[in-house]
This record gives structure tokens, sequence and C-alpha cells, in this order.
């Protein structure tokens, strides 16, 4: 028997205010990842640490943050989103109580995996539960809880900055450790998940919002294990790969391309602001990647997910090459960096909305979680820049291989996952679905 989601005994508001406590959740944590590099110079100048054994702890966060959120999605689709959160407010906190008393590598390493499981849960807690909340506007959702996360910081940025000129280090990380890690668990307390029901007793009640006819969704709930059986899934994850690496490819290697285009200090001025051009990408892409991510996803939710992949994913690789024949001007570097991650952002709430869509909502925290650490697998890519930098002498390789991984990806959105995900979803109909 078919299962759904009823929102019959809440007000139209109360889905708003779900997805509003999650994005507060999501900026609380955004300085784990975004905040991080304030942090690496003061802590190599304190105990003598080469920056790429403290850059070591960084990896450990982002790799627990990523490929634990299955295993913390599926809690939540067990317990709720209520339970998860709070514990990971409190290991966010932890973490970064423990950054401020770390005086040894293991003790940094050891910080950064307690973070990163934090953050992880409440990441993959605040996506899920907006996926399944709003069936109908599935990308928006998803779009504007990823860019709590992706802008959060910029909230923080100067205070944090502040306290580390005048207090040192270690009061940031427990100041701040602290102080976000109290908000995330108050916040948590609020939280909650739509009912799920069977067809026969949704017919009794108030219907739920209807999904969008533009963007066709399974009546079926995948469990995880069933999920990994799925070939569209294993599409949908190397597509992530592709775009995820190619882009990073790109974007985080940003400082040392304006070094070697030898534009990085010039000063740019745009709609009134003049900053050195690197300091003036930095600033734009934060907020650009921020954007991007309800943008495209309201997009998707208006022309469908597997379009909105081929125009966005297709710009990336357009800006990608753009970047290199120009970027040498510092005024073109400025807005085309800019472009590229507007064109890159998007892929946080692209990839969960379809992942739902495709594999249905009852499980959407768990399913999400695992399309997710495709973000992890794409990290251990990005040194791949490194080497065919090495190896060729510059940085045309580098900028080639990104742009054509995200130009595949354009191309197997609409060629590939297109009608695979229409076979799908119609055989799923034909398909009851198990009580």
């Amino acid at each position: 028997m078919n299962t759904q989601t009823t929102f019959a005994s809440k007000p139209a508001s109360y889905r708003w205010l779900q997805l509003i406590l999650g994005i507060i959740c999501m900026v609380m944590i955004a300085n784990l990842q975004y905040g991080w590099t304030l942090f690496v110079n003061p802590i190599s100048e304190k105990y003598g640490w080469t920056r790429a054994a403290i850059q070591v702890a960084f990896t450990i966060f982002v790799l627990t943050e990523t490929w634990l959120v299955p295993i913390e999605g599926y809690l939540v689709d067990v317990f709720g989103p209520r339970l998860v959160v709070l514990v990971g407010g409190i290991l966010c906190g932890i973490g970064w109580t423990l950054n401020s008393y770390a005086d040894s590598l293991p003790a940094l390493y050891f910080a950064a995996a307690i973070s990163g499981i934090g953050a992880g849960a409440v990441y993959g807690t605040c996506v899920g539960n907006a996926l399944k909340w709003f069936a109908d506007r599935r990308g928006l959702a998803a779009g504007l809880t990823a860019a709590g996360f992706g802008m959060g910081s910029a909230l923080t940025i100067i205070p944090i900055s502040a306290i580390i000129k005048t207090m040192g280090y270690e009061a940031a990380f427990l100041y701040f450790g602290i102080g976000q890690g109290v908000i995330v668990v108050l916040i948590s307390l609020g939280l909650t998940a739509p009912q799920f029901v069977t067809s026969l007793e949704l017919a009794k009640k108030a219907a739920a919002p209807s999904p969008s006819t533009v963007v066709p969704q399974t009546k079926r709930n995948y469990r995880p294990l069933e999920l990994l059986r799925q070939p569209v899934f294993w599409v949908l994850y190397v597509m992530f790969v592709l775009v995820a690496a190619g882009g990073l490819m790109a974007v985080a290697q940003l400082a040392p391309i304006a070094k070697d285009f030898k534009v990085a200090n010039i000063p740019v001025s745009l709609l009134g602001i003049t900053l050195p051009a690197l300091t003036f990408a930095l600033s734009i892409d934060r907020i650009l990647n921020g954007l991007t991510r309800p943008f495209f996803g309201w997009v998707s939710d208006n022309i469908g997910r597997e379009l909105t992949m081929l125009i966005a994913f297709g710009l990336e690789g357009i800006g990608i090459m753009a970047l290199y024949a120009y970027g040498s001007d510092p005024v073109a570097f400025v807005i085309l960096s800019g472009l590229v991650f507007f064109a890159w952002g998007e892929i946080f709430s692209l990839f969960p909305s379809t992942c739902t869509d495709t594999f249905g909502s009852k499980f959407a925290a768990a399913n999400a979680g695992l399309l997710y650490t495709a973000k992890g697998t794409a990290a251990l890519l990005v040194p791949l820049a490194n080497v065919l930098t090495s190896a060729t002498g510059s940085w045309h390789a580098v900028f080639i291989v990104a742009a054509v991984m995200n130009v595949i990806a354009a191309l197997t959105a609409w060629f590939i996952l297109r009608p695979m995900r229409s076979s799908h979803i119609a055989a799923d109909a034909l398909v009851a679905q198990p009580a």
C-alpha cells in the first residue's frame, strides 16, 4: 500500500516554521567548515605545525561530516529530527571546545572528527526534513536550507576575526563553539517530521500539498538498501562526483590560480567597492555560492530537474573555460570566478531534491545522505589538480578536465538520467508499495 505525507493536523504555516528552524541550525554549523581557514595561521604560529599537517584536521572533518550522513539520516528516519539534531549540536559544541584546548595534532584531529560527526548530523537532518515537508517545492526548500550552510559563516567572519586578534584563536573556538552548539540544541527542540500515513488514511484527511506536475515523483518509498540496487541512483552518484570534483578542482585552487595569473593583489572596482582581485572574488563567490542553491532549486521546481542540471552544469563548464581564457584580467577574474561559484553551488539543492523525487520522502534523510557521500568522494579527487599542474607546468589541463567533467554531467542529465528516471517512476506507479 502506498504511503504519503499528511499535513492535515498542522496549519499551512507550520512547515515554513520547520524550514526556518532548519536554516538557523545550518547557519550555526557553517563556521565549522567555512570559518576554519581563519584559524589555520594562528594555530601554526603558536605550535609551529605545518599548514599541511593542520589541514589534515579539515580533511578529517569533511570525511566524517560527509560519509556518516547516511547513518545519521537513517536515525532521523527512525527516531525523528529532534534527537539527532540535539546530539549533533552537542557534538559541534564539544568539537570546537576541544579545538580551543588541543595542544597536539592527534588532539586536533580528534576534535575535527567530533565536529564532523556533529555537523553531518545537523546537515543531513535539516536537508532531509526540508525534503519531506516540501514535496511541492522540494528544490527551493533544499536550496534555502543548503544556503544557510553556504552563507552562514558570512555573518560571523568579522566577529570571529576580531576575537582571534584580541583574545586569541582559543577564545574564538571556545565561545563560538559553545554558543553555536547551545543554539542548535535549543532549536532542535522545535523540529518535527511530517507524519506518514497510508493512502486509505490520507483519503479521510485533508490532502498534502500537491507535487509539481513538471517534476515527476515516485509513489514508492525506497529504503536505503533498496536504493543501492537501483541503477538510476548510481547515475546520480557519478554525476554528483563529476560536478563536485570538477568545480572543486577550479574553485579550491582560486588563490594559487590568482597568484599565477598575477592578479591576486591588483585592485578591482565594482559596484562602488574597491578590493584586491582575490579578496573581491572570494567575497562575491561566498555570496553567490549561497544564492545559487535556492535559485536553481526554485528553477528546477518550475522547469524540471534534468533541464536545470543541463543548464547549470553546462554553464559551469563554460565558466571554467572562460576563467582560464580571460582570468588574467583582474575584473574578468572576479566576475568569472563568481560565475563558476554560482553555477557550482546548486548541486546541494538539485541532487537531494532529485533523489527524493526518485526514491520517495519517507526515508529521504538516509537516501539523500547516501548520495551526499559523493561530496567526500569528490574531495578525494581534488588533489588531482596539483598532480596535473605539476606534470604539465600550467593550469591548462586542470581547467580542461574540470570543464569536461561538468559538460559530461550536463549531457548525462538530459540524455541518460531523464529517460532513466522517467522509466523508473513509471514502473513504480505499477507496483504497489508494501504496507
